[in-house]
């Protein structure tokens, strides 16, 4: 049974920076579709970027704008997302997720995921 953890959120100032990290157990994520996604409060999850299973395409929201960088380690067993130039609207809780049946796209609907994390907060100060 695949386990994924995540770490790395907390407050920052806008204009700063946070890597989460996503580790998972299990299954290997070279394996393994990845994604981040977030939810802010009231706000529906959605998607921030992924990096798929066969080729390690990585994709992002647009909102993304070059700012942040989905990564994996495949001898650590665990995915990244550097985020840098961090705005308020960026604050959410980050859940780390797993598509274990899509070999080529990066999918952005939360429900093609099969495994979720517990979640870590991201706050951005103005």
């Amino acid at each position: 049974q695949l386990q994924l953890v995540e770490s790395g959120g907390g407050l920052v100032q806008a204009g700063g920076s946070l890597r989460l990290s996503c580790a998972a157990s299990g299954r290997t994520v070279s394996n393994l579709g990845m994604g981040w996604f977030r939810q802010a409060p009231g706000k529906e999850r959605e998607f921030v970027a992924g990096i798929a299973w066969w080729v390690s395409t990585t994709g992002y929201a647009d909102f993304v704008q070059g700012r942040f960088t989905i990564s994996r380690d495949n001898a650590k067993n665990i995915v990244y997302l550097q985020m840098n130039n961090l705005k308020p609207e960026d604050t959410a809780v980050y859940y780390c997720a797993a598509d274990s049946t899509e070999l080529v796209r990066i999918r952005t609907f939360p429900s093609s995921y099969d495994y979720w994390g517990q979640g870590t907060q991201v706050t951005v100060s103005s």
